[in-house]
């Protein structure tokens, strides 16, 4: 197969224009891998005067995403306007209609409509691909859409937004509010103006929605996540996990437990000695547990534009070798609808944070709730605030933050005794509570 593959490309910003300049500078390793040329010959963006550090004379221009995708100058549409619905949408149908395969790096597109997508391209035999999607320059796609087809898949989890991880690092590192480390990174060029998409997690829970998909054959269930973000961790969280031998990471988790799959997004305490632990500032990670493999880390760039055009290229390269394969590993018909995990039936450890007031009987009344609830202590770590210290008695009534370490239990159990606590009067503020990811 000697024929041009023509590439066309909608949306012309960073990851686009480093698509093409790549294309560009590599083209003869490019043609060689695809067994064939790969050409960008059409490209479609709403500003034709912006300075993007490439020449674009020799593309068709389109100001319409659609009129690209349906014309018959290109074989594959790379899709990089974002968004889940309008011309992003739009365009990918289109394309895939008009009988063009498709790259993609939009993840709320596919955790929303990715099974229907999915459907089109399979009954057409054209491809979706969107290794893109997911954690930027790391290979996860192909990883379980290929290299781990002879695993059994038991537990993913993962750093999967940049913006998170550079936030907690910078708190931990420097002592920082995290106030202050995302005006830094909103500075940086690493957070939006409206930074509530990744610090929330619902970045995150996009990208965790296609990967529990791939990993399990299960039908992408983005309503099925738990999610929460990190804006209410504060410089004695990361403080007290250092002490405690963890460090706090922004996780996104799926894992096959007795009532299903359970897929959450949360901050998380992991051992400063796993491999995810020692993940700092933008870079993101993934590691899975097989039953052949064993556990499996993949570490690198989760953004940046040279890194995302790297893993569209590959899906381009991908498309010109031919044979496509299904988009989620899985012929869509054998993907099944996973039970639901529900979050309340979770169990692990957890890290509680209270602000106690400092009088006769705290102490006393928060063990017993925890007891009442089942709920085993394996630490329990007091700091005396100045105020407290200066009173002789040992009772000056001021708030005192205490954390509390327990074994194995529910997130029913956890959340039953910290409620408790607050209606009985013993804490200050609301009590602050981080999941235990283990090994």
């Amino acid at each position: 197969m000697t024929e041009i593959l023509r590439v066309g490309i909608a949306g012309l910003g960073t990851v686009g224009a480093s698509a093409a300049r790549i294309v560009g500078r590599n083209q003869n390793a490019i043609d060689a891998r695809a067994g064939r040329p790969v050409r960008i010959v059409a490209v479609s963006s709403r500003d034709r005067t912006r300075d993007r550090g490439i020449p674009l004379d020799g593309f068709v221009w389109h100001d319409d995403p659609l009129a690209l995708a349906s014309s018959d100058e290109v074989d594959c549409v790379v899709e990089l306007i974002g968004g889940d619905e309008g011309p992003a949408r739009a365009t990918v149908e289109r394309a895939l209609e008009s009988g063009k395969h498709v790259v993609t790096a939009n993840k709320a597109l596919l955790a929303k409509h990715g099974a229907a997508l999915a459907a089109k391209a399979e009954s057409a035999g054209l491809h979706l691909a969107f290794e893109a999607a997911a954690a930027g320059g790391i290979p996860i796609v192909k990883t379980f859409r290929e290299a781990l087809a002879g695993n059994v898949v038991t537990r993913l989890y993962g750093i999967l937004n940049g913006t998170c991880n550079y936030i907690l690092s910078r708190m931990e590192a420097e002592g920082l509010s995290f106030a202050e480390c995302l005006a830094d990174a909103q500075r940086l060029g690493y957070a939006e103006a409206d930074p509530t998409f990744d610090v929330e997690g619902f970045d995150t829970a996009h990208k965790l929605a296609l990967l529990t998909s791939l990993a399990f054959g299960a039908q992408i269930d983005s309503e099925a996540i738990y999610v929460e973000g990190i804006s209410a961790i504060e410089s004695i969280d990361l403080r007290m996990a250092e002490e405690l031998g963890y460090r706090i990471k922004l996780l996104g988790v799926a894992e096959r437990t007795k009532t299903g799959i359970e897929q959450r997004v949360h901050p998380t305490m992991v051992p400063k000695t796993s491999s995810i632990a020692q993940v700092m500032g933008v870079t993101n990670a993934v590691t899975i547990d097989a039953d052949a493999v064993g556990e499996l880390t993949l570490i690198g760039p989760g953004a940046g534009g040279d890194a995302t055009a790297s893993a569209v290229i590959a899906d381009i390269v991908d498309v010109a070798a031919g044979s496509p394969r299904p988009p989620f590993g899985w012929p869509g018909a054998r993907l099944e609808r996973a039970e639901r995990a529900p979050m309340q039936r979770h169990e692990g450890g957890y890290y509680v944070r209270l602000s106690v007031f400092d009088r006769p009987g705290a102490a006393a009344g928060i063990a017993s709730r925890m007891a009442e609830n089942d709920i085993s202590l394996e630490s329990i770590l007091q700091r005396r605030t100045e105020a407290a210290a200066a009173d002789p008695t040992g009772r000056s009534g001021a708030p005192v933050p205490v954390v509390l370490i327990t074994y194995a239990t529910s997130e029913a159990a956890i959340r039953a005794a910290v409620d408790t606590i607050e209606r009985d009067g013993l804490i200050a503020e609301d009590p602050r509570v981080i999941r235990i990811e283990r090994d």
